[in-house]
């Protein structure tokens, strides 16, 4: 199977009726992640696509040849920063 373009995706998109927030809703992807993704500059991407969900996206919209990775979905992240201190023996 050929890997389509961008513009490609987007014209099936408008050829089907379906918006790229629906699109992404059904598949449990982030809106604004597809968004930028297929608005992207074909010939120097600001999105490499990867790895995570970047890369799912693309090999579902048939941007890349892959296979989709499991990913955490949580939006809870961890942070060195935010992790309890032991306080200082005086």
């Amino acid at each position: 199977m050929p890997l389509k373009t961008r513009q490609q995706v987007r014209d099936e998109f408008a050829h089907q009726g379906l918006s790229f927030s629906a699109w992404a809703k059904q598949r449990n992807y982030s809106v604004a992640l597809v968004s930028a993704i297929l608005n992207d500059d074909q010939a120097k991407p600001a999105r490499k696509c990867l790895r995570g969900e970047s890369h799912n996206i693309a090999v579902d919209l048939g941007l890349k040849v892959g296979v989709k990775t499991a990913f955490a979905t949580s939006s809870v992240a961890f942070r060195p920063s935010a992790a309890p201190r032991m306080a200082a023996a005086a």
